[in-house]
């Protein structure tokens, strides 16, 4: 079923001599073909959870259950596991190896799951590449494409093992509007017809008309959640 379950989270950062306190208390349900949008300001605290939900940090206080299984308490290789298996992640950042091109980065998504013929994978990254409008940037490193070629690049690595679920950080951050509907329109479809469960982490208003729920939080905590 793939359902996410976020129970009594709270999260403090040491920063110097200051806690801070980054998610407090924070309790939601999340279930498998959901299209939602964490929102808010600066500070509240949503790339956090987004975060604890891709078990790419820990709570200090609370739980996070994928399927009543306590993902927060997984081990570095078990967490690894999961990402791999169970998730995609589009960074605001990129976050592409630098020495590789285009083509190998997507490429390196699906080799990590090891499934499938080597036809059949670049079939896959091909046609990936193809609706992204990036396949002529098959073979052009990080460093020669522009961001928002790179954000383009991400997001089909993302997309292209087709996980059970994609968290995304700004994920059209660094794309004109043209492209950033394009791509939000091709995940809605991804939602809609395969039941993938997309997470956004932002506070942009385009992404945020796409979604059927909007969790909004405030100073760690959940303020209003908007039902669509």
């Amino acid at each position: 079923m793939n359902t996410i379950e976020v129970k009594g989270v709270s999260k403090t950062y040491q920063m110097g001599k200051v806690e801070v306190q980054a998610l407090n208390d924070v309790n939601l349900d999340i279930k498998k073909g959901e299209f939602t949008v964490l929102a808010g300001p600066s500070g509240s605290g949503k790339t956090t959870l987004l975060n604890m939900i891709g078990v790419m940090d820990k709570p200090t206080n609370g739980k996070v259950l994928l399927d009543g299984d306590n993902i927060s308490s997984y081990t570095l290789n078990d967490a690894a596991e999961y990402r791999r298996q169970k998730t995609g992640f589009i960074f605001q950042q990129y976050n592409l190896i630098p020495v590789l091109t285009a083509w190998e980065n997507i490429m390196f998504s699906l080799d990590l799951l090891n499934e499938g013929t080597r036809a059949e994978r670049d079939e896959k990254v091909r046609q990936i590449m193809m609706d992204m409008d990036i396949f002529k940037y098959a073979t052009h490193r990080p460093d020669e494409m522009s961001g928002g070629q790179q954000q383009r690049v991400a997001i089909a690595r993302a997309l292209v093992k087709q996980p059970a679920i994609i968290l995304a950080d700004e994920p059209t951050a660094n794309l004109d509007s043209k492209t950033g509907d394009n791509i939000l329109k091709m995940m809605r479809q991804l939602n809609k017809e395969k039941g993938v469960t997309f997470i956004f982490s932002s506070h942009n208003q385009k992404i945020i008309s796409y979604a059927k729920r909007v969790i909004w939080l405030v100073d760690g905590q959940i303020d209003n959640i908007e039902e669509r």
